[in-house]
């Protein structure tokens, strides 16, 4: 599992927030006034619906920064309905930017519920309460003059972890200090720190090269890795989970390092047990440093056997970040690469829009327990009644008491042995049963 949440640096890619959607508004108790008939017919309008909660991606975002600010995130609620059958103004749903590859789970039950991995894909993550209903919905041949409305329904609420994997079409990986953020930076308009000396840069960066041709590719720095990333060893795992997305790896070779190859092997091996289908995945292998002497000796001396299985002599590319020499011919070639590569599939199915609805099944019945001062009773179909209930109108308590039968609290108090006058206690409300 993914950490709770990361504060390292500015690039911020978890968070953990509370989202609740607004409630829908309350239905009104109202009836016409016309000359001579002061009661004219019931004309109370519905409330109008709470506001949902949906993330959407956008290119315009690049971490998860603003969640850690503002981690209780309400839509506003609906408005109450009119007289006049005027329904309430239904409330603006709460849109929040999060960046491309944004993953959102639901820590509840470790479910993910949405991967929007494409530029303008949503998810409805907490829908908003329905309206309650106006009192002309309740007329009967019976009852003229209802005085009964519904309050609005409670919207949903959830919390929520966002969890931020970077898409690239290539991921530059590496030993720390081997000259991912340089070579980033002399390939592309980005501007990660460099310095010289291990572990400079830790936070992942992207960056948009222009290819020959004019192909826009988007390379991703990770961060060095050490022995046992793969393992959580340093920020090993967090870094890791940002190569998943990649569709391409360059394994970027120090060749002023005392082994060089022993780092690639161990980079190489860290990738794998994070990953084996990340590890065969179309790679490039670079070696950087071609400006040093140390190198340069490299160069003439190694051999085809001198390398790690499944590395050619041949397909090297030697380069220096520090002068650009053979950077122009290591993205040509990874341009021409990536037009047999297919995109990273998303974790979940992409669809343009995700909504997270309740399934629509039979309610279970409800749940009687025994208790020395009377029953107490749970259930689905029983709390939204409850929910739905003023309990200050009198016409609405006869409702009550009439639905209570329907959803079969009444069958099952009896059953369980109440008799009439038992104490009855369903979440904050206490009654009497009346069988």
């Amino acid at each position: 599992m993914p950490p709770e949440h990361n504060q390292h640096g500015s690039f911020i890619d978890s968070a953990i927030v509370h989202v609740r959607a607004g409630r829908g508004g309350r239905g009104t108790v109202s009836f016409r006034r016309e000359p001579y008939q002061p009661r004219g017919g019931p004309d109370g309008g519905d409330g109008g619906r709470g506001g949902s909660v949906i993330l959407y991606a956008t290119r315009e975002e690049s971490s998860l920064a603003a969640y850690l600010r503002q981690k209780q995130l309400h839509a506003p609620d609906g408005e109450a309905g009119h007289g006049g059958l005027k329904a309430g103004k239904s409330a603006v749903d709460l849109r929040l930017p999060v960046p491309l590859g944004t993953e959102v789970t639901d820590r509840a039950t470790d479910a993910m519920l949405a991967d929007l991995a494409s530029d303008g894909a949503e998810a409805v993550v907490a829908a908003g309460g329905r309206g309650g209903r106006g009192n002309v919905h309740f007329k009967s041949s019976v009852n003229r003059s209802p005085m009964t409305a519904e309050p609005g329904q409670k919207g949903e609420e959830r919390d929520l972890r966002l969890d931020l994997k970077l898409i690239a079409d290539a991921g530059l990986v590496g030993a720390p200090n081997a000259g991912k953020s340089s070579l980033l930076r002399a390939i592309s308009a980005a501007t990660p720190k460099v310095g010289a000396y291990p572990f400079t840069t830790v936070d992942p960066e992207l960056g948009v090269v222009q290819a020959p041709g004019g192909t826009r590719l988007v390379i991703a720095d990770i961060p060095g890795l050490i022995e046992g990333a793969a393992l959580g060893a340093g920020l090993g795992l967090r870094f890791l989970r940002h190569v998943e997305r990649t569709r391409m790896l360059v394994y970027l070779v120090d060749g002023a390092a005392p082994d060089p190859w022993a780092d690639f092997t161990m980079v190489r091996r860290e990738i794998a047990h994070h990953s084996a289908e990340l590890a065969s995945r179309p790679a490039l292998v670079a070696v950087n440093k071609v400006d040093l002497e140390e190198t340069q000796q490299l160069r003439q001396r190694l051999r085809a056997v001198d390398l790690p299985p499944g590395v050619e002599l041949t397909a090297l590319h030697w380069i220096s970040a520090h002068t650009g020499e053979g950077a122009n011919q290591l993205v040509a070639q990874l341009a021409s690469r990536l037009t047999t590569v297919p995109q990273a599939a998303p974790a979940l199915p992409a669809e343009p829009v995700i909504r997270l609805r309740r399934r629509r099944s039979a309610p279970p019945p409800p749940a009687v327990v025994k208790e020395p001062w009377g029953y107490r009773i749970a259930g689905a179909a029983l709390d939204r009644l409850i929910a739905a209930t003023d309990f200050d109108s009198v016409s609405a308590l006869q409702r009550f008491q009439l639905q209570l039968d329907r959803i079969g609290v009444s069958t099952a108090l009896e059953e369980a042995g109440a008799v009439a006058g038992d104490t009855v206690r369903a979440g904050d409300l206490e009654f009497e049963y009346q069988p």
